[in-house]
């Protein structure tokens, strides 16, 4: 897999991708980010990549011509499954959207900046439109490394367990049940006896039961799908 970022601040998100498992797709080969810099296609010699919206109103609005500039060299370049806007406004990311992103090859991400970006950009290359939660950020940069995790950690090989990815919270639409390690009791809080047993068909019904219970009291809005 590939995705491209677009930024005007690339160098926020290089940690993220430097450490633990992001660090480790990409040592493997099986995943590419690359950034990049929105002032470079900028046309101005300040390389401006903001003026005022139309219409009067507080904050800037990214400009148009960059933004096109950008995106359409890199669609010049390969083909991609979709050139994402990370906003306020989109589609709220959950893990059926990260399970759908992980089976693509190319992707962009567009982070947008100041007040927004011109609709014109949306409407000539954005497909698909991605909020991390109903809240604004100061840029889509940090919205851009938190999809970029949820994806990348689902690629086959990129995870030492790939059966762990299947059992994470909101596959199945279930939060996750209880879990426990060594020691076997702790303050007087003991790990439950079906999971000392080893009756593991068992095991896996407690557990459903305890996902489906802890979902009921947390979030029964998922149960509802």
């Amino acid at each position: 897999m590939r995705i491209d970022i677009i930024s005007v601040l690339p160098e926020l998100m290089e940690s993220p991708f430097q450490t633990s498992i992001l660090k480790r797709a990409m040592q493997k080969g099986l995943a590419e980010v690359h950034f990049h810099q929105l002032r470079n296609w900028s046309v101005g010699k300040h390389r401006k990549v903001d003026d005022e919206p139309y219409g009067g109103g507080a904050g800037m609005v990214m400009l148009v011509e960059p933004l096109d500039l950008c995106i359409s060299e890199l669609k010049s370049q390969r083909d991609y499954d979709e050139v994402i806007y990370l906003t306020p406004d989109g589609e709220t990311l959950n893990q059926k959207m990260a399970n759908s992103l992980s089976i693509k090859k190319n992707l962009i991400f567009l982070c947008g900046h100041y007040k927004g970006i011109d609709q014109r950009v949306r409407d000539l290359h954005i497909t698909k439109e991605i909020s991390i939660g109903d809240y604004v950020l100061t840029g889509g940069e940090l919205a851009a490394c938190v999809l970029a995790d949820s994806v990348i950690r689902l690629l086959p090989g990129v995870l030492n367990d790939e059966q762990s990815a299947l059992t994470d919270t909101f596959q199945d639409n279930l939060l996750s049940p209880p879990i426990y390690t060594r020691p076997e009791e702790y303050k007087g809080l003991k790990v439950p006896e079906i999971l000392l047993s080893g009756h593991f068909a068992k095991i896996e019904e407690w557990r459903h039961d305890e996902a489906v219970r802890i979902t009921q009291e947390r979030r029964p809005d998922l149960l509802k799908d």
